[in-house]
Formats: C-alpha cells, sequence, structure tokens
C-alpha cells in the first residue's frame, strides 16, 4: 500500500483503521482479526483515544501489536475518556453488540454524535480539562495500555470549546516530544467545530477532521487542504447519497492525496474491497 509522510520521518498507509468500535460494537475476538488482516494488508495507521471501547480499546490494540511497534504508527487522543460508569458496562456488551448489530455503524465514531456536538452515550464518557496536566497524565495511560514508551501522534480530542491555553498545550508537547514520549501534536475536530479553532490551526503538527464527499464545504476544503498532510475520519457518515462508500474512499484520496484516510473496516471483506480502492 502507499506510504505518505504526514509528519517528517513518520511514514503511514495512505488507509488508516479507526479503532472507535474496537471493544465498543466489535467484540475482542474480532477486533484482532481485524487488526491482523489490516497489518498483513498493508494498513500500518492506528487511530485511538483514550476514551475508546470504554477505555479498554488501546490496550486490545497494543497487545496486538506488541511485536510489531516499529512497523505500525500509533495515534491516540486525550480530552474524552470513559469513567466509572462505563466500567459497569463490560458484562453488558454483548448484548449492547446485539441490539446494535443492525445498525451498521461501523464506519462512524463511538460514541455516536449528535447535532449538538454531545454523543448519545455521554453518561459513560467524561470531558477532561484541556491543560498540560490532563495531557500529560493521559498520555501517560495510553502508553502503559498500548505497551509502548511513545506515541507517533498524540492530540487533542475534538474540543467543544476554543483552546485559551494553547501556548501551554505546544510548551508542554515541545517537551514530550524531546523526551521522547511523542513525535507529533495534533487537533482532532469535527468540521462543524472549525470556527472555535481555525486561528491557531498552524500551532499543530497535524489536523485531523471529518470531510465525508457531498457536504457543503467539502469544494472548500479540498481547495484549501488538497496538497497539504491531513488525517480524515469519518468518511462515510454524512455527505451524499448518490456515491457508493467506495466511490466516496476513493474519492477522497484523489482529492487529499498528501492525507490519512480512516475507516473503521472490522469486516475481512469490508477491508479487503477497501484496500483494492488505494
Amino acid at each position: 500500500m502507499r506510504k505518505i509522510e504526514l509528519v517528517e520521518g513518520i511514514h503511514s498507509s495512505v488507509l488508516g483503521l479507526g479503532c472507535a468500535p474496537v471493544l465498543g460494537s466489535i467484540d475482542s475476538k474480532k477486533c484482532r482479526r481485524a487488526l491482523s488482516l489490516a497489518f498483513e494488508h498493508g494498513i500500518t495507521h492506528y487511530d485511538l483515544a483514550r476514551s475508546y471501547g470504554f477505555g479498554d480499546a488501546e490496550g486490545l490494540v497494543g497487545g496486538v501489536f506488541k511485536n510489531h511497534r516499529d512497523k505500525i504508527v500509533l495515534a491516540s487522543k486525550f480530552g474524552i475518556k470513559a469513567d466509572w460508569k462505563a466500567s459497569l458496562l463490560r458484562p453488558m456488551k454483548p448484548i449492547v453488540r446485539v441490539l446494535r448489530g443492525s445498525e451498521k455503524k461501523q464506519d462512524a465514531d463511538l460514541p455516536p454524535k449528535q447535532s449538538n456536538g454531545k454523543s448519545a452515550s455521554d453518561l459513560l464518557f467524561k470531558r477532561v480539562e484541556i491543560n498540560s496536566m490532563e495531557m500529560r497524565k493521559s498520555l501517560e495511560e495510553s502508553l502503559k495500555a498500548l505497551k509502548t514508551d511513545y506515541l507517533d501522534y498524540f492530540l487533542v480530542h475534538e474540543p467543544l470549546k476554543s483552546i485559551t491555553n494553547i501556548d501551554e498545550l505546544c510548551e508542554m508537547a515541545m517537551r514530550l516530544k524531546a523526551s521522547g514520549k511523542i513525535r507529533a501534536f495534533g487537533l482532532a475536530y469535527m468540521q462543524s467545530q472549525k470556527h472555535l479553532h481555525e486561528s491557531y490551526f498552524d500551532r499543530f503538527d497535524i489536523l485531523q477532521f471529518n470531510s465525508p464527499p457531498g457536504v457543503a464545504a467539502y469544494r472548500k476544503l479540498a481547495e484549501e487542504r488538497s496538497e497539504r498532510p491531513n488525517i480524515i475520519f469519518s468518511p462515510l457518515r454524512g455527505g451524499t447519497w448518490d456515491m457508493s462508500p467506495g466511490e466516496k474512499i476513493k474519492k477522497l484520496v484523489h482529492d487529499f492525496p498528501n492525507s490519512v484516510t480512516l475507516c473503521s473496516m472490522f469486516s475481512e471483506a469490508h477491508l479487503k474491497e477497501n484496500v483494492e480502492l488505494v
């Protein structure tokens, strides 16, 4: 699979695996199989967050790749985490998966977003303060869970308000880079939140955002960022209904040739289809 260099020295597969469904809507056995297949098919970029899998996703992914760390790119985020109530849900996960099985939302981020920017699972998740102390604390938790001593990308996770202490965060990011704990610092945001953050976009090494073909701002975004490095998530959520999922992915890869497109591919057929597209 074609590789791209989003940040100097970090080479990612053009197609990345979005791990939001890991141990959420997808069980452990299926997750492990999908992660192994993705790796076998040349996918090296794996996107995580402290909140994914109700706090358990990083641990599973870290276990799968513990002997392949130097061959993969790991990204994780801070700002949202599973709270104590999420641990009570663990025994109920198999039942929840059966109930949700017909929804076919494997390509959507978990927890699902509502129009007001909050998730349907807000009672199980907690937003933490976006400051240097929480940033470092979350990073250490991610490193421990992933069984690694560094992250390739460490991103702020979809803050709902403008970041007023950007200097503080960037200073911490510099210290973490100097110590070898992270290689790049980024911001993950929804396009609906762009106006909150665009004044300090240039302070980050990488931006991660949703951009399904067909949304109103797609053409303008492609004009602005086509040749720049980006990470694009939820490529199938929203946008035009006149394109198949495969056509949407092909268009994103064509329109954003220097970007990683994240897909949550947890069936073998789905994964192989997407790999063939790129």
